[in-house]
This record gives structure tokens, sequence and C-alpha cells, in this order.
């Protein structure tokens, strides 16, 4: 990417419009189905941010999860989210910046998100997912545990880089290598477990 490109709304709708949704596996990801199938409280409140195409949205919703919030800064990828879900009753979706939304939930779910933001805002998202998070809130998803050999997005980094961002908000129940990622990314992510203090 070069240098001078911001990465912001215009830009993600840009990607959008032209398909270039490199990130898009076309399912939810393995790990935090696996994760969301031993959570018992359904009437929880979650968010999705940077949720694309909602996959994981939409199987919450099958699972029958009732308060399930995505969003995203591009308006033709939530778009695309409200033509793809099969269980839109459970979801709201809201097209606004992360980084100026407001609210308050159960449970935060990190999704290819993270991995987008300049890395000069993750301490800005570290902050801003304990704010929207309730007392004892969680933060749980997957993390790319390695670097890229071409600019990003994606922005690749390791459990070192990221443990001090999170460590003044959370105390990590899980930070670990995810041992059922997607064959292709296998290997090379962490999944997260963070409980705001």
């Amino acid at each position: 990417m070069e240098e001078n490109v911001k990465l912001d709304a215009e830009y993600w709708e840009h990607r959008w419009q032209a398909r270039q949704t490199g990130w898009d596996i076309g399912y939810p990801s393995r790990p935090i189905v696996q994760y969301m199938k031993g959570y018992s409280n359904k009437e929880a409140h979650i968010l999705v941010p940077g949720c694309g195409n909602a996959y994981e949205a939409d199987w919450l919703a099958a699972a029958g999860f009732m308060n399930i919030t995505v969003l995203d800064i591009s308006p033709t990828a939530i778009v695309s989210a409200k033509n793809k879900v099969q269980h839109g009753a459970a979801i709201n979706f809201v097209c606004a910046d992360f980084f100026s939304y407001h609210g308050q939930f159960d449970l935060i779910i990190e999704q290819t998100f993270f991995c987008a933001i300049p890395i000069g805002r993750r301490s800005d998202y570290a902050r801003k997912t304990s704010e929207l998070l309730v007392a004892d809130g969680h933060l749980v998803g997957v993390l790319f545990d390695r670097e890229f050999s071409y600019s990003g997005p994606p922005f690749g980094g390791s459990a070192l880089e990221y443990e001090p961002l999170f460590k003044t908000y959370y105390t990590f129940e899980h930070f670990e290598t995810c041992y059922n990622s997607i064959d292709t990314r296998a290997g090379t992510e962490l999944f997260i477990k963070l409980v705001k203090r």
C-alpha cells in the first residue's frame, strides 16, 4: 500500500465496490463458531466490528442469539451483508466508523478487523473495545500471528506486540496459537479471549 493512502471510509468503500475483498473466506470463522457453540447466553449483546458479509453474525442468529450488531464503515459492505444473511431479524446493521461508535456490549467478536486498521491505531482499538464492553465483557476472536511480505492491509504482528496493547484494559484468559484455524491460515493465528478489567 502506498504511504499516502488513507484507510478511511472512502478507501474501504472503493475496495467493496471493486470487489477487492480477498479477506472474505465465504463462511463463518471456524474458531469463532467453535467458541460460540459453548457460549450459553443467547440474550447477550454482541458486536461484530468490520463485519464484511457478516457470516459470523448470520451463524449466531441461526444458533439462537438474539441481540447481534454488525458494523462496517462501507455502505456497500452493509448492503452486501443484508443481502447475504438468512437470519437478519436478530441482526442490527450499522454503517459507521468503529472508533466513533457508541454502545454497550457483553461480547465483541474479532475477525479480520484488527488487521485491517492502521498499526498506529491498534492502541485506540484496544481502548475502544474496552469502552464498548460492559464490566467483565469479553473480546473474543482471532489475530494474525505472522508478518506479511507486502504492505497491508492486512497488517501482521505477533503476541509480543499485541500483549502490551491490551494489558491495560483486559485480563487474558486465552492468548495462544489457534488450533482450529482454516487451512490457509493454519499456524498463523492467535485465538484470544480477553476479559475487561
